[in-house]
């Protein structure tokens, strides 16, 4: 009968192992989905930096030109 026992409990591991497994499963697409989510967000976000930098642009000026020094002036 040991060979039986034996058998039942390769069995049992086996269906906790597919439990285990399925569950992962869940778990993996519940973080794929997530990904998605935030990596669309950060699309949207570029998008948007790329706009105000692109609507501030005609609008920038240079910097001025250096002021020379104290030391400069003197000399």
């Amino acid at each position: 009968m040991s060979w039986a026992r034996d058998a039942v409990s390769a069995i049992r591991k086996i269906v906790l192992i597919e439990d285990r497994m399925e569950s992962l499963t869940v778990q993996v697409k519940d973080l794929a989905d997530g990904y998605m989510d935030v990596d669309r967000r950060l699309v949207r976000l570029e998008a948007k930096f790329d706009l105000i930098e692109k609507m501030a642009a005609p609008g920038r000026r240079a910097l001025p030109v250096k002021s020379r020094s104290h030391r400069d002036k003197t000399s």
